[in-house]
């Protein structure tokens, strides 16, 4: 069912009541099929009984005002339907015949009363072409040209052109639509060709204004001036507002609603508002006034309205400070919470504040600025004439620190410029900062050094550690951590900072004396600093002294004292520390012992060995003492040990080189061990000098001869002809370690030979010089532990048995010496 042509839609009348439009009603569009909305190609069988309900209208309008509907048709055609104007119930009213009408076209619209709509896929024009062929070359189709780019809709078969579904006509945005149509026919053959002949033709849909907009106000927003000399009836500013249809404005009408007071009045026809008083008579500075326009119909009826707000000003001579506003008014402080450390040039948007003079003119002119810590905030405008919206700006986020102002103050200055007066205003602004996580737990050092005993316990407190967040609530919580090789005997508490040590732990200060580890502190969100700990064990006196060995033996030369040595493992002193003290001795009255250094020596009454001879018991030179070794820790611990000493004379030892060598090196083997290396190798060097030089003779005489070793001795300076073999060493048996052995001269024999180890035959040497004959005939004796030699008629020199007391004694004192390896102990003779 088509519904009849029309060249526009009305959108309905908007109106504006307090700023509220009434919008036009609508049809529902329910699609192709449906018995209710908006009858869009609505089709009904040609047998229908004449009085059925075909259809119902359905609709709705925005403000819920009543709605009404309505039908039309074209006055040549026939009514063929009625509506029930309240409930849109559609009824057929007229017979149907398709053989003689196979469309009907219907206007249907909805209407609140105010504003009348018509729906999309209305019938707004019909074209019709005429062909005067036959035939299928007469049949004519219609098309659109642009039909994509076009708000239209064309039956191809009717040449009926609708409104496209969903599409709308505003007459404030285009008053006029082209449209072009095409016209074809079926097409023939002309000539003995196939040919299709078209034609065009331009609609032109002229949109028409319908009341659909509210009141709009040109010039806002308003502001008017009463001077000191303004009389009253003068103008003070004309509002002007126009209807918002162009094409069919209503006429306009201006009243005040509330502000004037009585003060100021309004022309209903041209919106000039005047003032009633003498400006002596006004007692506000400014007035807000509110005009509102009001749409009369052609009718007569009040319909859409508007409202705008005007400020009116009173202004006399330069009698106004500048003045700050919040929100509610004047205002001389403003607060504002905000967190620290805001992004570099954010704006306090939290600050609403504007700034006035009343004042009109250069009166009216004044400077901006911040009063209080620099280079924190910045405010913009800095120069501002009559009135204007306060802007503060972060100028340096670094400085608003929570943990530096809780509290940020400021006053907000506003000086006039260019007047005598300088007239000036200030309003306090106070930011209220909000903590934020932004600092890393610090400790109060670098490092931390403790000291703790040995001995202490498991879980035993060492140090306590601390660091400080400056953040507050959860973020300035630390929880504590330990790490590093050293950190296994200790743990810390994670709340406190307390390190103290592991249940099992077992230190050890001669084991290990020291430890070193690192301690972190981090807050909730993982930020953290470290710091070291460094942990010392105080020695505790656990260790005894320990002698070498609990019995020792030992030879004192007469005027040289001996020495006897014990170590303590105690790691630091005074616990290492030993004395040394004689306990018991036979006799008594024969030794002294240094106290530090363990040295005993003979009393200084004692000087020769016929004093001892009268105090020693059996006459043998031989005492045995018990030494004690006492460390200086607290409590002390003390060892003792038992030394034998046999005591001899250097004036006896000088007789015999080999036996004054032995005890000058019984403290220090190596010493002697190191004189025989010499020795040897010296041996060899010759050797192989001598066998270098025989190997060359040889080669240059052409002479192969055997290979001999030539040792020559030297002559000997000394008129002694005694000699003395060297020590032959051996590890084994401790007692063969050094064989003394005295050989009379011998031409035929090197003197320098090692041992038994024969040197290789050789031709003979010249003969040696004549010794001096040794004319010592004196008897000799040495005191030694076991006895003294026998003395003897020496012949040619005096030659001590092997295994004799006093080679003996010092075989012993320096075996012991060796088999103790102390290297590093200084020798005492």
């Amino acid at each position: 069912m088509r519904r009849g042509p029309r060249a526009a839609l009305a959108l309905g009348l908007l109106r504006l009541w307090l700023a509220q439009a009434n919008f036009a009603p609508h049809f529902f569009d329910n699609g192709v099929g449906s018995t209710n909305g908006n009858m869009a190609l609505f089709s009904l069988p040609e047998d229908t009984p004449v009085g059925s309900h075909v259809y119902t209208l359905n609709g709705t309008d925005p403000e819920g005002d009543p709605i009404s509907y309505h039908i039309s048709f074209d006055p040549s055609a026939r009514s063929v339907f009625s509506v029930d104007p309240n409930f849109g119930n559609i009824t057929l009213v007229e017979e149907l015949d398709r053989e003689r009408e196979d469309e009907i076209e219907a206007i249907i619209s909805i209407s609140d009363g105010l504003n009348l709509d018509i729906p999309t896929g209305s019938s707004i024009i019909k074209v019709h072409a005429v062909d005067k062929d036959t035939g299928s070359g007469g049949s004519v189709t219609y098309f659109l040209q642009n039909m994509h780019a076009t708000k239209f809709a064309m039956d191809r078969h009717s040449g009926v052109l609708r409104l496209r579904a969903g599409a709308t006509l505003d007459y404030e945005k285009a008053q006029a639509h082209f449209v072009t149509v095409v016209a074809k026919d079926g097409g023939g053959r002309l000539r003995g060709a196939d040919v299709v002949l078209s034609a065009t033709t331009t609609v032109t849909v002229n949109v028409e204004d319908v009341q659909d907009m509210a009141p709009v106000f040109v010039g806002t927003p308003y502001y008017g001036y009463v001077y000191e000399d303004t009389l009253p009836g003068s103008e003070v500013l004309m509002v002007v507002a126009m209807d918002g249809d162009r094409g069919k404005p209503n006429q306009i009408l201006y009243s005040l609603l509330n502000g004037s007071d009585g003060a100021f009045e309004i022309n209903e026809t041209s919106g000039v508002i005047s003032v009633m008083q003498s400006p002596a008579q006004l007692r506000r500075e400014v007035y807000e006034l509110h005009v509102q326009v009001t749409e009369v119909s052609s009718a007569g009826i009040p319909a859409a309205q508007a409202m705008v707000p005007v400020t009116i000003r009173i202004v006399d001579l330069n009698n106004h400070p500048p003045t700050f506003y919040g929100e509610s008014g004047p205002q001389n402080r403003f607060e504002l919470s905000m967190y620290e450390h805001p992004p570099q040039g954010e704006i306090l948007r939290g600050l609403k504040i504007t700034v006035n003079d009343s004042d009109q003119g250069a009166n009216a002119k004044f400077n901006l600025r911040l009063v209080g810590p620099g280079g924190i905030f910045r405010v913009v405008p800095l120069t501002v004439l009559n009135e204007a919206q306060v802007t503060i700006i972060v100028e340096n986020s670094a400085a608003i620190d929570y943990e530096k102002f809780k509290v940020l103050t400021f006053k907000l200055l506003a000086i006039e410029v260019n007047t005598p007066e300088k007239f000036s205003s200030t309003a306090d602004v106070v930011i209220q900062l909000l903590d934020t996580n932004d600092n890393v737990p610090k400790f109060t050092s670098h490092y931390y050094i403790a000291r703790i005993p040995e001995n202490a316990p498991g879980g035993s407190n060492v140090v306590a550690v601390t660091a400080v967040d400056p953040d507050t609530g959860p973020w300035g919580e630390v929880k504590y951590s330990i790490y590093g090789s050293g950190a296994d005997p200790f743990l810390i508490h994670p709340s406190t900072g307390i390190i103290y040590t592991q249940p099992w732990a077992s230190l050890d200060a001669e084991a290990t004396a020291r430890y070193n580890f690192y301690v972190k502190a981090e807050d909730m969100e993982g930020k953290y600093s470290l710091a070291e700990v460094f942990v010392t064990l105080l020695d505790v006196n656990d260790h005894y002294p320990q002698f070498g060995k609990s019995f020792q033996e030992k030879t004192m030369v007469l005027g040289t004292p001996v020495k006897i040595e014990a170590t303590d493992q105690d790691a630091d002193e005074p616990n290492n520390l030993v004395d040394y003290s004689i306990t018991h001795a036979e006799p008594t009255n024969v030794f002294d012992i240094d106290t530090h250094t363990g040295e005993i020596h003979l009393k200084n009454s004692i000087r020769s060995l016929d004093a001892l001879h009268n105090i020693t018991p059996g006459g043998d030179f031989t005492w045995s003492l018990e030494v004690q070794a006492k460390d200086r820790g607290s409590p002390s611990f003390s060892t003792t040990a038992l030394l034998k000493i046999d005591i001899t004379d250097t004036e006896m030892l000088s007789r015999s080189p080999m036996a004054a060598f032995l005890m000058q090196t019984k403290d220090n083997p190596m010493k002697a061990v190191g004189v025989l290396a010499g020795i040897m190798a010296i041996i060899v060097a010759i050797t192989v000098l001598i066998s270098t030089a025989t190997f060359w003779r040889n080669k240059k005489s052409n002479k192969v001869l055997p290979v001999r070793r030539v040792l020559r001795k030297r002559p000997s300076p000394a008129p002694r002809a005694v000699r003395i073999e060297w020590l032959k060493f051996r590890r084994t048996k401790a007692a063969a370690k050094f064989v003394l052995k005295e050989d009379p001269p011998n031409e035929n024999c090197n003197n320098n030979s090692l041992g038994n180890t024969l040197p290789p035959k050789a031709p003979a040497p010249p003969p040696p010089p004549t010794m001096a004959p040794n004319m010592g005939t004196a008897h000799w004796t040495v005191p030694t532990v076991s006895g003294s030699l026998t003395p003897q008629q020496p012949q040619r020199s005096p030659k001590p048995k092997v295994g004799s007391p006093i080679q003996s004694a010092l075989v012993s004192e320096l075996r012991q010496k060796f088999e103790k390896k102390s290297v590093g102990n200084k020798a005492y003779f």
